[in-house]
């Protein structure tokens, strides 16, 4: 891929839509809130739950970067044999995406985070153990959600796709702490959670513009 494309509007809007995309997904209550409430039970510090919180995240990238990768490669076997295929397809699994997570913000209420005051009970299990843990339950579930933009951007080159991680990246990491920052330094719980009442909704829609963008857009 020639330098020029990578000031592509269209590259450049994928590569703001991935960011956003991974933000959103990250700020689901299963990529922040296991952290706080087992920093909370194992007495952690802010910064070691950060730590808990930033290792795992990078865990959960490289786990949707190397599924991602699986994907693009059997994308571009198969865009060999159906010229053409692999925009439609991509834009599909992108709006099949969107529609579920528009869908279940209609359907179902977020989990509560709070709850009633209890007393701290002592840890039951090794600091070590709840740490890699946590990395341990993020490293196994790829980011599903993140994986259509990958094989959308395919045709894009390599440095296309690592620069898309990239964005994952940051997006998935920025999320993920600031949400758990908040929870951990003792910030309204409600406000969080009225958050997470519209996050499906917003996935939801950003995951289908970014479809259209892609079924739009052929190169």
């Amino acid at each position: 891929m020639s330098s020029p494309d990578l000031a592509e509007p269209v590259l450049l809007s994928l590569l703001g839509g991935g960011f956003v995309a991974a933000f959103l997904h990250a700020a689901l209550p299963t990529h922040w809130l296991p952290f706080v409430l087992v920093g909370r039970a194992q007495r952690w510090s802010v910064a070691r739950v950060m730590t808990a919180v930033v290792t795992a995240g990078l865990a959960h990238i490289v786990s949707t970067a190397v599924v991602g990768s699986l994907i693009v490669a059997a994308g571009l076997a198969l865009n060999r044999w159906v010229e053409g295929l692999l925009p439609h397809l991509s834009a599909a699994l992108l709006f099949l995406f969107g529609a579920f997570y528009l869908a279940r913000a209609s359907l179902r209420r977020p989990a509560t985070a709070g709850g009633p005051a209890t007393e701290l009970a002592e840890p039951a299990v090794s600091d070590r153990a709840a740490f890699w843990g946590l990395v341990l339950m993020m490293a196994v579930t790829p980011g599903e959600v993140l994986l259509p933009i990958y094989l959308s951007s395919a045709t894009e080159g390599v440095g296309a796709l690592a620069l898309l991680t990239l964005a994952f990246t940051a997006g998935t990491v920025l999320g993920m702490t600031l949400l758990a920052a908040l929870a951990t330094a003792g910030y309204s719980i409600l406000r969080l959670e009225r958050w997470a009442r519209y996050e499906g909704a917003i996935l939801g829609g950003a995951l289908i513009l970014i479809g259209f963008l892609v079924l739009t857009h052929q190169h």
